[in-house]
């Protein structure tokens, strides 16, 4: 029985919800349609530094009392931010459902923006860890070698000299763009029924932004991705970390379920191609994956691998070999099937989870994204074949169209490594 229901608020807000029976609990969530890639350069981070400051106090409770009153739910609360929408998170026992909507929403629309110097600094120690941290910091260079100047090419997190200076006008100023109504969905899944949670949301309207509905400036696409780029930081690191890259399909794309397979037959599992070949049967790496993301305009996909300086070119030739086997039609049928049941597996284990299935909710509605039924989610994969998996891989990971990215002690090795995939990036940079 279909449980899912969305509806309108007359100033444009968005509620979406699906009854879950046998459970006590509810995940609600406030989903805002900014991220990072709606910041001018000038702004970058500001999006992130906004999360933060989302929980320092409210119009009409104290950072502390937001604490406390979550805790005396026996409640979790959370936020992130991602490069398209920002999401406010909960999870609490239904009968508290009133009450952690009422803090929630004065969070997202009625923020003090106080705290703001010892906060920057809470960001700025952020941007420091994840400075120090190569294994993360790699995905953002691989971002910036794919797209360039394009603001997909940026850290989400944002740049320590921006967060150093930007002023509580300019944040209140961003906060007003974009946090608005007719920009921002209230998803929710489990113990909750829908008319009731649409009634607190018209009730709690008074904590809007004025004017309410006014709507966000509008995203500008992506409309043609820069050339293939190579990005590397030099690091004194007892490993190379590694991405090879390239852009991808959008979420609306319908060989979306054709990527996930991919994915999954390539690096994306226990039983995958990469982690197989590359850790399991060599010892030359001991982590190894594919990485899939997908926006409304493009998407990224690409392969991390960490390993000492004498396996990289190693990793990064196995990694070529087995792309170019996929692409050439060398995917067999007993992987095909097997990342199927996978792929499957985790989509219906993950609806056990009210989380997981108010993300779901919230991610689709808020990127007016096709919200599918579980019947034509499975649908959808088992009608991937192998000739359109060896059709997107060769679409998507032909050598000409690799960016890298890498961080390690030696550019010089780092790029003779990378010709090993990409040897036409590589060619390009040093012309």
């Amino acid at each position: 029985m279909q449980t899912t229901v969305v509806s309108a608020l007359d100033d444009g807000e968005r509620v979406v919800t699906e009854r879950l029976e046998g459970v006590r609990s509810v995940a609600i969530g406030f989903w805002i349609g900014a991220g990072s890639r709606d910041e001018a350069p000038a702004q970058a981070g500001v999006t992130h530094f906004l999360e933060h400051l989302l929980f320092k106090g409210t119009r009409s409770y104290t950072a502390q009392e937001i604490a406390e009153v979550f805790d005396g739910l026996g409640g979790e609360l959370n936020a992130a931010t991602t490069r398209e929408y920002t999401v406010v998170y909960a999870r609490v026992m239904d009968e508290h459902l009133e009450t952690a909507l009422d803090v929630m929403s004065d969070m997202v629309f009625a923020p003090k923006l106080a705290d703001l110097d010892s906060e920057r600094e809470v960001v700025l120690e952020e941007i420091a860890m994840y400075e120090d941290t190569p294994q993360d910091l790699v995905h953002d260079l691989i971002a910036q070698a794919i797209f360039g100047a394009h603001p997909l090419g940026r850290p989400v997190i944002g740049h320590a000299d921006v967060i150093s200076t930007v002023t509580r006008r300019a944040l209140g100023a961003y906060h007003r763009a974009r946090y608005v109504a007719g920009n921002l969905v209230v998803a929710a899944a489990g113990s909750v029924e829908h008319d009731r949670l649409v009634g607190i949301c018209q009730r709690l309207a008074g904590k809007k932004a004025p004017p309410p509905g006014r709507p966000a400036r509008a995203r500008a696409p992506l409309v043609t991705p820069p050339p293939p780029g190579v990005v590397f930081q030099r690091k004194d690191t007892e490993q190379y970390h590694v991405c090879v890259g390239a852009p991808a399909i959008s979420r609306s794309d319908p060989r979306r379920f054709t990527a996930s397979i991919l994915d999954s037959i390539l690096g994306g599992s226990a039983s995958s191609r990469l982690f197989q070949e590359i850790r399991e049967k060599r010892g030359l790496a001991y982590s190894v994956y594919t990485f899939a993301s997908l926006h409304a305009d493009t998407g990224e996909i690409g392969v991390y691998v960490g390993t000492r300086a004498e396996n990289l070119a190693t990793c990064l030739e196995i990694v070529a070999r087995e792309v170019a086997d996929i692409a050439s039609g060398g995917v067999r049928r007993a992987e095909l099937l097997r990342a199927k049941e996978n792929l499957k597996g985790r989509i219906v284990l993950g609806m056990e989870s009210t989380s997981s299935r108010m993300n779901r909710l919230g991610k689709s509605v808020v990127t007016d994204s096709e919200l599918l039924s579980l019947d034509r989610v499975v649908a959808e994969i088992e009608a991937v074949d192998a000739d359109g998996v060896a059709e997107l891989a060769a679409a998507l990971l032909a050598g000409e169209k690799l960016s890298a990215a890498g961080i390690g002690p030696s550019e010089q090795r780092f790029r003779e490594a990378v010709e090993r995939i990409a040897p036409a990036v590589v060619a390009r940079e040093a012309a």
